[in-house]
């Protein structure tokens, strides 16, 4: 049978890697620039090139060169560049589900203004990809998908290592989400590389296609041969018409083409057997010896991952959904600067710069982009607050009352204490001069107050001594106006605030002086030092360590807690542990406690450990490191030098809280470390649940039999959970994205910091920041339940720490609103909400779910005057217009409403 081998011209494009972004781009340009004069030169003997599945590479193009945008625009129309469909090469599992949901909506809308896309889910060298990803690129009506990593076991520098045991003997396979959606998988078994520099040389053509079309063969299926023309930023191969001659003289009874993605999975799906293997769920090289599946950069540099939590917390969880109420409530919604800010942030999700794996001056660069995007969120929260609020009708109200608004832009009804600045008194400057006005406030009496809600209750609530503080105000029709304040801390408990919805609580005068509860007051000298709420009682131990107890059901987890420092000799992909040391830990070491809050609003508490540990690896790392020897074949030990580091945590349980909250600080002054806090369940079970892409995934404790690698930690979103049939604890963390569940005991090992040296991949690039010296934070929450995290939902609260309740104090006015509203009325219990949007390209309002259950769970949403009608992940009605819905097993689910009439 005549074969076909199809070269396909690409570069892999890391935006940002071993160099830095700038030094990158110039290269880049190079590319573009030669890839355009090969197409006028070659005319269609060069047939095209694929731009790596990134949109973002147009961009980084005509920053510099906007003259050659309608070059490149005529070189896509006719299917000789071939774009998209994402925005980055971004990492799967280091990024959020709404995030990989917005990279594929982003990249799709950018390619429409060039009218086609590379319509294959293009994964070429992501660390491992979730398993859902087969239903998101169903849904986005692609097919295929193409990948490096995750089924066959690869080694140092991609080589191939088969094992008798691996998942697909073929490069084809059908790839499976939870719920049933398939794809046509196509692994790069002999990597994204192996058509690379071509020969022309007939000798050297000979010696080199009697390789690599062996090598094809052997993974292949079909007679359709896959052979990539390219590699790591590669330049490109303007001789590859010549090659392809040679080739077709030397090889008569094969074809080669210069082909596309495009063009090889069409004709590849008409030639597919019809028994290849079903692969589901998860690829992340579970049946390989352990050392290569580069999951260790899930706690390099965590610092990359808190910033990326917080802002894309901010986006998805608080500014889109704040500003979908608004446009509801009658306001516009500002589609542009939504996409502005996610292309800001998704600029810091390709796979080399979120996973921390790069050199230094690429995550400097990484911290700047984070914080202008938290820059800009926070701004528009602020404006689209105070623009809802506006809206409120706050004018029933007596003389010196204080609204307060407190909005929910989550999918589930909150309950929380919150704290927020409340300004007592204001004198604008246009009213007296500044200089007069701070003494004015000092001298005016400060009334009594009393909290209400907006059904007129008394509620319990802590101010805090007002002081005088400068401020301003940016009006709409005027210039700026700056006053001072007498500005107070207002902490109260904030109870049954609807989902997509606010409520309004008003700060009163009181007919008398009301003295609240100074908390500093209520600290007393103990030697006991516990903490309780209406959910669970808390005790600690001497060395920080506590146990946990459920009040309602009187059940324990006991000595949850323990810090835990190991050596590490790896490098930014992947941990190894030091030999010839024990690990060290905080058990037995005592700590100094203090209380820091005692008020019937929350309790908060601070201890202190200070730990003795080695000062570094031992020499012999550094011989390792120049000597390119990897990290699994290391024997670096950690130095007989000690230094100390200081861990303080601070431990938060509020009224409403299911769990204690950790904050821990480290001042950490060692190098080449591990640290990590350990929470022994003592629960017997084989297999645990993490939070994913769109999954809360079952993975088991203990590896396959193909693993060697010590340690077997995986990536988690937001938790980690272990549970028998009775009970179970949950994790939730913040930025935390690595784990491990020990065998011995079923132990939540999560790491806090991990501290190394080195990039890591062919060659030695050092990279002494990522041993993140100095002040390094850490925050979870600890979730106790009956049952797992899915039967009990304790899913929700995990899933909602860190998300917080958004407080505005609007003015006295008239308004449309009431007090009270909910905008978006569901009935979607079972169902895990995951974001509330506006569509892309039209004003419907958009709901996402996913069921983290195998059983089918109806839903029910409505919003007044809207109809309901189910979507695609790409906001593409299916044709379903109902009241009621399903969703089915593990169904990632989106109803989108629009306006009647």
């Amino acid at each position: 049978m005549q074969k076909t081998a199809h070269i396909i011209s690409h570069s892999h494009w890391d935006r940002e890697w071993y160099l830095p972004f700038e030094q990158h781009r110039f290269y880049f340009i190079k590319l573009m620039n030669d890839l355009i004069e090969q197409f006028k030169k070659e005319g269609n003997a060069f047939q095209s090139f694929h731009l790596d599945g990134q949109t973002v590479l147009l961009e980084d193009y005509f920053a510099v060169h906007p003259e050659n945008r309608e070059i490149i625009k005529q070189l896509i129309e006719e299917k000789k560049l071939q774009i998209g469909p994402w925005y980055v090469l971004q990492d799967a599992f280091l990024t959020s589900s709404e995030a990989n949901i917005r990279n594929l909506q982003i990249g799709l809308n950018d390619t429409k203004a060039y009218g086609q896309a590379a319509k294959i889910g293009y994964f070429p060298d992501t660390f491992g990809i979730y398993g859902q990803a087969p239903q998101i690129l169903k849904q986005a009506g692609i097919d295929t998908a193409a990948f490096g990593r995750g089924v066959k076991p690869t080694g140092f520098n991609n080589t191939v290592s088969d094992t008798p045991n691996f998942e697909s003997p073929y490069s084809e396979m059908i790839w499976k989400s939870p719920d049933g959606s398939g794809v046509l998988g196509i692994l790069f078994a002999n990597w994204y590389s192996n058509g690379n520099e071509i020969p022309v040389d007939e000798e050297e053509a000979k010696v080199f296609w009697d390789k690599k079309l062996q090598d094809a063969e052997k993974y292949s299926s079909t007679n359709q041969l896959l052979f990539m023309n390219g590699c790591d930023h590669q330049p490109l191969q303007k001789a590859i018409p010549a090659a392809l001659e040679t080739a077709s003289v030397l090889y008569p009874d094969y074809t080669f083409k210069h082909s596309s993605f495009n063009e090889y999975t069409e004709v590849l799906k008409e030639s597919q057997p019809d028994n290849l293997q079903v692969i589901e769920g998860e690829l992340r090289n579970q049946r390989t010896d352990g050392w290569s599946t580069l999951v260790n950069t899930a706690s390099s540099r965590i610092y990359l991952k808190q910033w990326n939590n917080h802002c894309q917390t901010l986006l998805e969880k608080v500014a889109e959904p704040l500003a979908s109420l608004n446009l509801l409530a009658g306001g516009s919604y500002p589609r542009e600067y939504i996409r502005f800010m996610w292309k800001s942030l998704m600029k810091n999700h390709p796979h080399d710069s979120i996973c921390g794996c790069s050199v230094d001056e690429v995550h400097r660069e990484m911290v700047t982009r984070f914080e202008t995007v938290a820059q800009m969120g926070d701004v528009f929260v602020k404006e689209q607050a105070a623009e809802l609020a506006r809206r409120i009708d706050t004018s029933e109200i007596p003389e010196g009352g204080i609204p307060i608004v407190v909005i929910n832009t989550t999918g589930w009804e909150k309950n929380d204490v919150i704290t927020e600045a409340v300004d007592l008194d204001k004198v604008y400057f246009s009213k007296m001069h500044f200089e007069e006005i701070p003494d004015y406030l000092h001298e005016r009496e400060t009334p009594g107050y009393k909290l209400v809600d907006d059904q007129g209750r008394t509620m319990v609530y802590q101010l805090d001594e007002p002081k005088i503080e400068f401020g301003y105000d940016l009006p709409d029709d005027k210039f700026r106006q700056p006053y001072f304040a007498k500005r107070a801390q207002l902490s109260f408990f904030a109870e049954e605030i609807p989902a997509f919805g606010y409520k309004t609580f008003y700060l009163m005068p009181a007919e008398s002086s009301v003295k609240q509860v100074d908390p500093a007051q209520m600290i007393t000298e103990t030697s006991i030092f516990d903490m309780e709420n209406e959910f669970v009682y808390v005790q600690f131990h001497e060395d920080g360590s506590f146990d946990l107890l459920q009040k309602d059901t009187g059940k324990c987890f006991r000595n949850l807690g323990i810090y835990e420092d190991t050596g590490d000799v790896g490098n930014e992909y992947m941990f190894k542990e030091a030999k010839g040391q024990a690990a060290i830990t905080s058990k037995g070491a005592a700590a100094e406690f203090h209380y820091l809050e005692k008020s019937p609003l929350r309790t908060v508490l601070e201890y202190t450990h200070t730990l003795e540990i080695p000062a570094s690896a031992d020499d012999r790392l550094e011989v390792e490191r120049n000597q390119l020897i990897w990290h699994k074949e290391r024997t670096a030990g950690r130095s007989k030098e000690m230094k100390s580091i200081t861990l303080r945590t601070v431990v938060t349980l509020a009224k409403g809280m299911k769990g204690p909250a950790f904050k821990l600080t480290i001042d950490n002054q060692a190098t080449d470390h591990r640290l990590r806090v350990l929470f022994p369940t003592g629960l017997k079970t084989d297999n645990h649940k993490a939070d994913s892409i769109f999954e809360i995934v079952t993975r088991p404790n203990t590896p396959e039999q193909e693993w060697e690698n010590p340690s077997f930690c995986h990536h988690q979103q937001r938790f980690s959970s272990v549970a028998d049939e009775h009970m179970g604890l949950t994790v939730a963390t913040d930025g935390l994205q690595e784990y491990e569940i020990l065998k011995e005991d079923g132990t939540i090992a999560v790491t806090v910091l991990r501290a190394t040296a080195e990039l890591g991949d062919w060659g030695y690039f050092p990279t002494p920041e990522a041993q993140c010296l100095g002040i390094q934070t850490a925050e979870w929450q600890v979730l106790m339940h009956e049952k797992d995290v899915v039967q009990s939902q304790a899913y929700i609260d995990a899933y909602q720490y860190k998300v917080p309740l958004v407080v505005v104090q609007p003015g006295i006015h008239k308004g449309s609103w009431p007090t009270t509203h909910q905008f978006i009325k569901t009935e979607a219990n079972k169902l895990a909400w995951s974001s509330l949007k506006v569509a892309e390209d039209c004003k419907d309002v958009m709901v996402r779910w996913f069921n983290p259950a195998k059983e089918a769970v109806s839903l029910t949403a409505s919003i007044e005057d809207y109809q309901s009608y189910k979507s695609t992940i790409l906001e593409e009605r299916t044709g379903l217009e109902k009241e009621h819905y399903e969703a089915g097993k593990y169904e990632i689910i989106t109803l989108g409403f629009y306006k009647k009439g």
